[in-house]
């Protein structure tokens, strides 16, 4: 069944769908490239945008990552995400290359998204680590 997504949200090569989180980014691109959101602003919550798109917290988390990775976005520990401050190339939503999709000038705000995305990373090791520690000393009977 062509353009479906398949079990776990994986996509079947070459079907073109787009995932739930890129929907949820390209949304956000395409509201600061209109000026719907300017540099500084704070993009929606975690909350607002599950309600909007109907999508799971993780769903949105990676929508984030991925927008903090690019250089649209950077977070602010204790307040949120907000839209990075960054020179867009004029015009770019003419062109083809990456510079359409990434805005230009953003290596410090890639390179903060890359160490924020390291740290939830580590913390979501941690959590899990901790759930399997649970899980063992519970006596669970599921293997690794």
């Amino acid at each position: 069944m062509a353009g479906v997504v398949g079990r776990r949200g994986r996509r079947p090569a070459g079907s073109g769908v787009r995932l739930t989180f890129e929907v949820i980014a390209e949304s956000l691109r395409e509201r600061i490239r209109s000026g719907g959101l300017r540099p500084g602003d704070a993009l929606p919550t975690q909350a607002v945008l599950m309600r909007e798109f109907g999508a799971s917290s993780l769903t949105v988390q990676k929508a984030m990552v991925l927008l903090k990775q690019e250089g649209w976005a950077v977070s602010r520990p204790g307040k949120g995400a907000f839209v990075a401050h960054q020179d867009h190339v004029a015009g770019a939503d003419d062109l083809d290359g990456p510079e359409a999709t990434a805005p230009v000038g953003g290596t410090t705000a890639r390179v903060e998204a890359l160490e924020l995305a390291l740290a939830e990373a580590v913390q979501q090791i941690a959590d899990l680590r901790g759930r399997v520690e649970a899980l063992e000393s519970g006596g669970g009977e599921r293997g690794r």
